[in-house]
């Protein structure tokens, strides 16, 4: 297939709820309805003539005022095809179904996701914080989150006699 979005009409053929975006020549992209997400992955990963069998970067966007709030963006590479294409999909705080057993590398960054903007991933086998500890409060990469920091108004001391 000499055009790259020729993987996307494959796809958006064999499923409904995906609009082809327009991008410039060579970067295809493609807008998945939340309730279809998976199984437009699931397409990309497994079907014999799409096989996209490389999750190249997997993240979120805040964009606050707008509904749903959040963008979740996988970037994917068919390595028999080699060809990249972009899938994009929009959610609100209730977050999408895994692609961790599609493939292992989204267990972090779906781990990254959830603790710096607070999206869940529903059946993800270790969802917990990766950067923040257990007891932080807010999730810094959401727009409402203080550009600050939590406390920033109040004086920094270091006591050098108990380090």
């Amino acid at each position: 297939m000499s055009d790259n979005n020729e993987f996307l009409k494959i796809l958006s053929g064999k499923l409904a709820g995906i609009k082809i975006v327009p991008t410039p020549p060579g970067e295809p992209s493609a807008m998945v309805d939340r309730e279809s997400i998976r199984e437009a992955l699931d397409h990309l990963r497994y079907d014999r003539d799409l096989s996209f069998n490389m999750l190249v970067d997997l993240f979120a966007v805040d964009y606050m005022g707008e509904e749903p709030r959040f963008e979740i963006v996988y970037i994917l590479r068919s390595t028999k095809n080699n060809v990249r294409i972009t899938v994009k999909t929009r959610t609100g705080d209730e977050g999408i179904e895994t692609a961790s057993d599609l493939w292992p590398a989204a267990n972090f960054l779906e781990r990254e996701i959830y603790d710096m903007f607070g999206l869940p991933f529903a059946n993800h086998p270790d969802l917990r914080r990766i950067y923040n500890p257990d007891d932080f409060e807010g999730h810094p990469l959401r727009k409402e989150f203080p550009l600050e920091g939590k406390d920033f108004d109040k004086p920094f001391v270091v006591d050098l006699e108990k380090a």
